[in-house]
């Protein structure tokens, strides 16, 4: 099978190895009822020493850079009331934590969660949070420039390898809202 963006070696569909994929993205999968057909999620594996977007992009095919989108997520303060949602932005832009995450959510105060908070919070690894599989009832905020892209890669839910997606899946996942503006 060939990836319809980027040069890997290994392109298959993510159904069939739910082995590679951490244990919350696996269940997602599994249970899929997205806007696309589940085959056409696809998991590439790649080496976990270029799971950073740069390097990723540099390895495995031009455009990749621009067709990576980054998942990170953010801590909203209200009071004694924390919100954790989840951010979807391509990686040539970088969320706009301060104005649309903080109006969006209505918090005082947001900033990225820290990492020990991210990653038991989703039970997946840094540097491969994903949106697919992330805990119930968090918001998913995602940038419209994300759901208008083909194909976007995004993590695993670990370092090694990479799940490629049209981007309107993203659109349909639990809790998602599409945000102009998100990514600056």
């Amino acid at each position: 099978m060939r990836a319809p963006i980027g040069n890997f070696d290994s392109v298959r569909p993510a159904a069939e190895v739910l082995d590679e994929l951490s244990p919350p993205v696996a269940g997602a999968v599994r249970a899929w009822r997205g806007p696309v057909p589940v085959e056409q999620l696809l998991y590439v594996d790649t080496a976990p020493e270029r799971a950073d977007t740069a390097v990723f992009a540099e390895a495995y095919g031009p455009g990749l850079l621009e067709a990576s989108a980054n998942c990170v997520v953010v801590a909203g303060k209200r009071g004694q009331s924390v919100t954790l949602t989840a951010c979807v932005v391509l990686s040539t832009t970088r969320v706009d934590v301060n104005g649309a995450v903080r109006r969006h959510l209505g918090v005082r105060k947001a900033s990225f969660a820290s990492m020990d908070t991210a990653v038991g919070e989703t039970g997946m690894e840094y540097g491969g949070i994903t949106p697919i599989g992330l805990p119930e009832g968090w918001p998913l905020l995602v940038d419209a420039a994300v759901v208008d892209a083909p194909y976007v890669v995004i993590g695993s839910g670990r370092r090694r390898g990479k799940l490629l997606v049209p981007g309107k899946a993203l659109a349909g996942l639990p809790g998602a809202v599409v945000l102009d503006g998100l990514g600056i």
